[in-house]
């Protein structure tokens, strides 16, 4: 396995906010001349969650880990965030734009495959991660990727116990109102379920009925919204599991088998969308 860590403004040329970062780590198959020489690999961007003020250590390289063994080259996002800056919207989707537009970018030289690029969020991560499915077309991200906005949209996610509404009263949106400051409008507007549209990404997403940090009613109005548009997508809410779950495993201190089985679904929906190993044609 190679580790590699990308600083995406420098990458990509851009003046970085007062106390804004936004660092990728690859974690990538070695490439053997034995086997796969010219194997190209799904990627994974992973985005943990963190309520907009951290990001979770325990849905991040355990995740990238976990994919890494299902055969994915995968990437751990480490976004701007309260803890360390006062930077608001849009700079994390475009930190999240950055991050898809970089691996689609380098894919050849990455072994991956530029039209298997899935990302997965996990709470205000999954928030993150659902505006990559449905607001990378924005104005924001043209006039700053210019050219290469055409590259940062992903071809699946993965949203799991996601921020998705600032409607709810439980959890009401703390993380959304962390990323929006005191603006209503943003807040109104990046309530997610009502930026859905036929042109959003396939979505496999998951909840837990238990959960009162991030309430099912997420996930179960995102769902809604997605059949509404006419866009694929997986659901499942399981009974068990308190919030910040990540792989519900032993590995990350929370093993819960009941809800741990998400893996193993998102990675068959995947491979269903044809998420899987490929060798180049010679």
């Amino acid at each position: 396995m190679k580790v590699e860590r990308i600083d995406l403004y420098e990458y990509f040329g851009k003046q970085k906010p007062c106390g804004a970062e936004a660092f990728l780590t690859a974690y990538l198959h070695e490439v053997s001349e034995e086997y796969s020489a010219n194997r190209m690999r799904p990627a994974m961007l992973i985005i943990p969650g963190g309520a907009y003020c951290s990001c979770c250590e325990r849905e991040s390289e355990p995740v990238a880990i976990e994919f890494l063994a299902r055969g994915f080259n995968t990437f751990v996002l480490n976004y701007s965030v309260k803890d360390h800056s006062n930077v608001e919207y849009p700079y994390q989707l475009l930190e999240g734009c950055m991050a898809i537009a970089y691996i689609r970018e380098n894919a050849k030289n990455l072994a991956v495959n530029p039209e298997k690029i899935c990302s997965a969020g996990f709470s205000a991560g999954g928030h993150l991660c659902a505006m990559l499915a449905t607001l990378t077309g924005e104005t924001a991200v043209k006039d700053f990727l210019k050219e290469r906005a055409e590259l940062c949209r992903p071809n699946a996610v993965v949203l799991s116990y996601p921020v998705i509404s600032s409607q709810l009263d439980a959890g009401r949106s703390d993380s959304i109102k962390m990323l929006c400051g005191d603006s209503e409008y943003l807040q109104e507007y990046l309530s997610l379920e009502k930026r859905v549209d036929k042109n959003s990404v396939p979505a496999f997403i998951w909840s837990t009925y238990e959960d009162k940090a991030v309430l099912c009613e997420n996930s179960l109005l995102m769902a809604l919204e997605y059949k509404k548009a006419g866009v694929p997508f997986e659901l499942h809410v399981f009974e068990k599991g308190a919030h910040g779950l990540s792989l519900a495993t032993a590995e990350v201190g929370m093993s819960l088998p009941a809800s741990a089985v998400w893996v193993d679904m998102a990675t068959i929906w995947l491979k269903n969308r044809g998420f899987e190993l490929k060798d180049k044609e010679i």
